[in-house]
């Protein structure tokens, strides 16, 4: 009987029973918190790795803006997590999709309240927070509630600032008063924020002059380890260079500069403003974003030639101008920067004018370039041009992604001209390229 006994007990023994506390927490990991929850109730050691801290350390929350049942437990889910493992939190992201009625704002107005207010109390170790896409000049957010959330998130930030290396608003659009109001938040402790990441895309309400205003500058010059700054180039003027320059020279390396049609972009800034910043911040590289921004005599105005331009983006979408031309900005504004340029994204309805021959010698003067995107009117042998460039070494992209707009209903001969230029070029493609084209009908 006790050899028999011997032989059964490794048998009926599971083997979860001796699973690695390591490996344990690794299972934890992928499982959402019901279930988590549910095998917490398993036994006292599973129990015991349910409040492992590493499991809790990153979290997105996000809020659905459609009063739609399925998502009712949303508001109150957040906040158990918060209750419960909110101390262990280290990467926080928030998301508040479209809401749909004041109703609804003023309920994650409450939630977060709670929520931000638990967080104050109990964590020291959030290194980086995201709230994106607010929108809180939208009509569903009453005036009491979007005051309230703002005092909410303000006085949350007095608390935690000192501690915070990355934070997001992008898309919260709010005035120039509140979104000072908020950013100086970041350094009540000390007069200064060690934030190193801030993005502030959208930050500010459309047709705001931001870069008008005293208020914001001063703000600004509370900043004095910034690496990566995103903002609108509504806010750029020459005082804020002088500032990053400054506070900000010796750790600043990426600028992104969104313009949009509807963002003031009409100030002067001085090139010598971009150059003195450029000297003393070597490692500076700057990233363009415009949409619908377009027009020759606006870029040129914007894409001083002391810019230490990394990436540039041109997007029009569908809009077409028949008095717009593209071709002034390919010969003579953008091989400006030649020697600095990475990236380059266009998308633009060139149906009047053929740019096929001006695009294929931006590429190659652009030596640095290894990122090439474009939606347009196109010949398909643009793309063997490129590629035949490619094998030459007269260009060194990486990622070739081509989008052909076609004013005509079926494409299939363009569609077997490319098949044949993939076959020809096979080898080169998949050895060096992430390559992507297709042909669009625009009727």
């Amino acid at each position: 009987m006790d050899e028999e006994s011997q032989l059964t007990e490794p048998q009926d023994q599971s083997c979860w029973a001796t699973l690695p506390d390591v490996c344990l927490r690794r299972v934890f990991w992928w499982l959402g918190d019901r279930d988590r929850s549910r095998a917490a109730l398993v036994c006292k050691k599973w129990n015991q790795i349910m409040y492992s801290a590493e499991l809790w350390r990153h979290r997105t929350i996000t809020f659905s803006g459609r009063p739609f049942r399925v998502h009712a437990a949303e508001f109150e889910s957040a906040l158990w997590y918060v209750k419960k493992f909110g101390r262990y939190l280290e990467n926080l992201e928030i998301k508040f999709l479209n809401p749909y009625n004041a109703v609804l704002t003023r309920k994650f107005q409450v939630t977060m309240r709670g929520l931000l207010s638990c967080l104050g109390k109990n964590n020291n170790r959030l290194k980086s927070l995201s709230i994106q896409y607010l929108e809180l000049d939208r009509l569903v957010w009453r005036n009491s509630i979007r005051t309230s959330f703002i005092r909410s998130l303000t006085f949350f930030l007095k608390k935690i600032g000192i501690h915070l290396d990355y934070l997001n608003l992008k898309g919260a659009r709010m005035t120039v008063e509140q979104g000072c109001q908020v950013l100086n938040s970041l350094s009540y402790l000390k007069n200064e924020s060690l934030v190193s990441e801030l993005n502030l895309e959208d930050f500010f309400s459309h047709y705001l002059a931001v870069y008008s205003s005293a208020q914001f500058n001063k703000t600004m010059a509370m900043f004095r380890n910034l690496v990566a700054l995103t903002l609108n180039y509504s806010c750029i003027s020459d005082e804020l260079l002088e500032n990053l320059c400054e506070n900000n020279a010796s750790t600043l390396r990426t600028m992104n500069i969104k313009c949009h049609i509807h963002d003031p972009h009409g100030q002067v800034i001085w090139g010598m403003s971009w150059a003195k910043l450029a000297r003393h911040a070597p490692s500076l590289k700057v990233n363009f974003f415009f949409e619908r921004v377009m027009k020759y005599e606006r870029l040129v105005r914007i894409l001083l030639q002391e810019i230490p331009a990394r990436s540039i983006s041109l997007r029009s979408c569908y809009f077409s101008d028949p008095d717009w031309s593209m071709r002034p900005t390919l010969l003579d504004l953008l091989p400006t920067f030649r020697h600095t340029l990475q990236k380059l994204t266009f998308e633009f309805n060139n149906n009047h004018e053929s740019l096929d021959e001006e695009l294929h010698l931006l590429i190659l003067s652009c030596r640095k370039l290894f990122y090439f995107k474009i939606w347009a009117f196109l010949d398909v042998h643009f793309v063997e041009r490129i590629l035949k460039s490619q094998k030459e070494k007269q260009c060194a992209l990486r990622t070739l992604k081509v989008r052909i707009y076609m004013n005509k209903y079926e494409t299939y001969e363009e569609d077997r001209t490319l098949r044949e230029i993939y076959r020809k070029y096979r080898r080169l493609i998949d050895s060096e390229l992430n390559y992507f084209v297709i042909t669009y009908s625009m009727m």
